[in-house]
């Protein structure tokens, strides 16, 4: 099991996700979304717990099931840090990328 923390910033969602790879289906992974954003909540129920490593990961920039659901239903809002937290923690469960911290910092 894969778990990740999103600290999102001025919106105060802190999001947990946690992953994990299904034993016979290594690229099958449950998803579970502890976030208290209403647009994140309706798009892990539209989408459903299970998503497919290969859509969500192997795609272009700004592309993939959770990227194409937020451009159609999010309020504008484009750097929003939960998606790519859920893509991370996906990502690192299904062996297709390394566990490793990422950080944006305002530096003055």
């Amino acid at each position: 099991m894969t778990k990740v923390k999103v600290e999102p910033g001025p919106c105060g969602f802190k999001t947990i996700v946690t992953a994990e790879a299904d034993e016979d289906e290594p690229t099958e992974i449950k998803v579970k979304v502890a976030c208290g954003c209403e647009a994140v909540q309706n798009m892990m129920k539209e989408l459903g717990d299970t998503l497919d490593a290969y859509e969500v990961c192997l795609q272009k920039p700004g592309r993939g099931p959770l990227f194409d659901y937020a451009a159609e239903h999010f309020p504008v809002h484009v750097v929003c840090p939960v998606i790519t937290g859920i893509t991370k923690c996906v990502e690192a469960e299904a062996q297709l990328a390394l566990k490793h911290d990422v950080t944006i910092e305002f530096v003055d």
